[in-house]
């Protein structure tokens, strides 16, 4: 399934807009990551550790929010956004949405 951040597809035309689509995952830090992480401070850097777990929450709420879609039987996505939020200490939520479409 296409998905895009924009509100069209180069080539295709939208003939049906079928609404809000989601998918969302809550990961948490873990203690050893914290105390690397915590170093990582002093010193200065990227925080390997925390670049992966972002990603795959990415990656994860991308897979949400296409398998929303696929519900839908929509054919792409426009307008993809990314969200984030902490939803407790150590917590945080990376929910992806658009809006799903049919082309004609």
């Amino acid at each position: 399934m296409i998905y895009v951040n924009t509100d069209f597809i180069q080539g295709k035309t939208i003939s049906e807009t079928l609404g809000l689509v989601r998918g969302s995952t809550v990961r948490a830090r873990n203690i050893g990551n914290d105390i690397l992480a915590s170093l990582k401070n002093i010193v200065g850097g990227e925080i390997s550790d925390y670049t992966k777990l972002l990603a795959e929450a990415r990656e994860e709420a991308i897979s949400r929010m296409l398998d929303d879609a696929k519900r839908l039987n929509a054919d792409a996505i426009v307008n993809v956004r990314f969200m984030t939020s902490t939803v407790g200490q150590g917590m945080a939520e990376i929910m992806a949405y658009g809006t799903a479409v049919k082309f004609v």
